[in-house]
């Protein structure tokens, strides 16, 4: 027999009764237009809407995180404008090709750039599109009962038995305060009890809503952190100042030496206050010469109040104007008078030398630009000693951090500082391009040896340095960011959300009681079999012994004891 014989071709295609919808007019049940293959069109809004499930992912949220940290880089690999605007100068100049296509792409200044706020941007899109459905549906959980009570018991992964002299009702009871009871004034189950009818009641309890919770206040908190950095990154100030023993600093931009800002920060809001530095204590041990502590007293005077006597330590600032001030640095600034040809005062002041190391031989510049007419500028480079010691001919070095023999070494320039051209220069570095070293008769470079209270000649007739004293300063780091308090809050919130997502087990229990008789008497004698069940997310050790302290506690019987895994000790009898 053939297929053909069973089912002529001619017959129709089966179709159940009662279907009577536009395809069973005898017509073909395909589209019109199914033979083209062709989609229907999304349209604006099904483009969007996918769009935004796309942007919403969890793959797209840790695409958008990886390349917010490699768009991260170049900020560490190019010199940046807000930073550093000599660098980023230096950097255009020696490479006159690639260097203005870099700066038009934003690589000086990567964090303002538009590639990293658009990819910024939409990640905090993706966060806030990840975050807020997950939080109505467990809004919606936490506010849910809990699964009931699976009529079989025998799959799960934990379970336990035993018996009570109690009526069902009561033992189910019991086990629902016991899944209540409070730790640190929450719940540890949320229970509800059922009647399965016949006598018989069931519980079931549910815990590990912390686990979703803390998922969700991580991410939150990582939102958080996003907006007060971006914050913080507008509204912030940072500069540094150096002032010398005896002499003040106000806060005012043309104070700092440097001075950065947030595009939000407005240099007229800075708070007007003073700081004068009255006095500069450094210890260092005698032996190793190793600092062990420098203590800058300082009188602090805020707008409309009294001077207030403060007193600054490395990494213990104060605060003044809104800002932290730090004690970054310090040294020495010797005081000099360098009179011209004539005799008049051409300059006249303490001039900082920057420490070149532990035993503070520091560097140094002074550039005398105010001669009388007619007459070449004059500039000192060299070095201060603060213990001088010299262990051959002509070779000096200091010996101590402490100024016990201090001694000035150095060397006279004169010409043209460059002080007019109009572009900046290091305060700490001479311009040597236009200018000339002084020598003696023999060709050799001539070296001023100055200890305080002296007066020397300057070569060339140039006219005389005096070495007045010699006074200390520091070097002040002042920083004002109004979201560091946000900062911290969200990245503990942060912490402890992941903590609580990773360690707060997720679990099930149910507990169901219903009338029985003991095994050792007759038909009548009534009892009550009690069943009971654990469920947990993956792989939980803990699962069985909270499942026999429940149980234990629910039949007034010894719990049960486990060993360090968490595992039950083979038990004679167990239940």
């Amino acid at each position: 027999m053939t297929r053909d014989d069973v089912t002529p071709p001619s017959a129709p295609a089966y179709r159940p009764e009662g279907l009577d919808d536009a395809f069973t007019d005898g017509g073909d049940p395909r589209p019109a237009d199914a033979g083209s293959g062709s989609l229907p069109a999304l349209g604006l809004v099904g483009w969007l809407r996918w769009v935004w499930r796309q942007l919403t992912s969890m793959r797209v949220a840790l695409l958008l995180l990886v390349l917010l940290a490699v768009a991260a880089v170049p900020g560490t690999m190019f010199p940046q404008r807000p930073q550093d605007p000599a660098a980023v100068a230096a950097y255009l100049t020696d490479n006159p090709s690639t260097g203005p296509w870099l700066d038009r792409l934003g690589f000086f200044d990567v964090y303002a750039s538009v590639w990293f706020s658009a990819v910024y941007l939409l990640l905090f899109a993706s966060l806030v599109g990840c975050i807020v459905p997950r939080t109505r549906v467990h809004a919606a959980a936490l506010r849910g009962r809990p699964p009931r009570t699976p009529r079989r018991f025998g799959r799960f992964p934990a379970q336990g038995e035993g018996t009570s002299d109690d009526e069902p009702r009561v033992v189910v009871e019991r086990a629902a305060a016991v899944l209540r009871r409070r730790r640190l004034g929450v719940p540890w189950f949320r229970a509800d009890v059922h009647d399965e009818g016949a006598g018989t009641w069931s519980v079931s309890a549910e815990r590990g809503y912390l686990r979703e919770t803390g998922n969700l206040v991580f991410h939150l908190a990582l939102l958080g952190l996003l907006v007060a950095m971006a914050t913080g990154q507008m509204l912030h100030y940072r500069g540094q100042a150096i002032v010398v023993q005896g002499t003040g600093f106000a806060n005012v931009q043309a104070a700092y030496d440097t001075f950065e800002r947030g595009t939000a920060f407005d240099p007229a809001d800075l708070e007007p206050f003073t700081l004068r530095l009255d006095e500069f204590e450094s210890r260092f041990d005698p032996v190793t010469l190793q600092s062990r502590d420098f203590t800058a007293y300082v009188t602090v005077t805020e707008p409309g109040g009294e001077p207030v006597e403060r007193t600054v330590k490395v990494n213990h600032p104060i605060v003044a104007g809104g800002a932290k001030v730090y004690l970054q640095g310090n040294g020495y600034a010797p005081a000099v008078t360098v009179r011209d040809a004539s005799g008049e005062v051409a300059f006249s002041g303490a001039v900082p030398f920057l420490p070149q190391d532990a035993v503070y031989t520091s560097r140094g510049v002074v550039k005398v630009p105010d001669v009388a007419d007619g007459q070449p500028q004059i500039g000192l480079v060299g070095f201060l000693l603060p213990t001088a010691q010299e262990p051959a001919p002509g070779l000096w070095r200091s010996v101590d951090p402490q100024p016990q023999d201090p001694l000035l070494v150095l060397s006279v320039w004169a010409g043209n500082l460059g002080l007019d051209t109009g572009v900046p220069q290091n305060v700490y570095r001479l311009d040597e391009s236009r200018m000339e070293q002084a020598v003696d008769d023999d060709g050799d470079v001539v070296t001023l040896y100055v200890r305080p209270g002296q007066t020397v000649e300057l070569p060339d007739g140039l006219g005389t340095l005096t070495f007045d004293e010699l006074p200390r300063f520091v070097a002040l780091d002042l920083r004002h960011d109004p979201s560091l308090a946000w900062v911290l809050t969200f990245s503990l919130l942060a912490l402890a959300g992941l903590t609580a997502s990773l360690f707060a087990p997720r679990r099930r229990l149910w507990v169901r009681a219903a009338p029985g008789q003991r095994r050792d008497e007759g038909p009548g004698a009534g009892t009550t079999v009690v069943t009971a069940a654990g469920l947990a997310r993956g792989d939980d050790v803990g699962l069985q012994p909270e499942l026999d302290r429940v149980l234990a506690r629910v039949l007034g019987a010894p719990a049960p004891s486990h060993d360090a895994t968490g595992l039950d000790t083979p038990q004679e009898g167990r239940t």
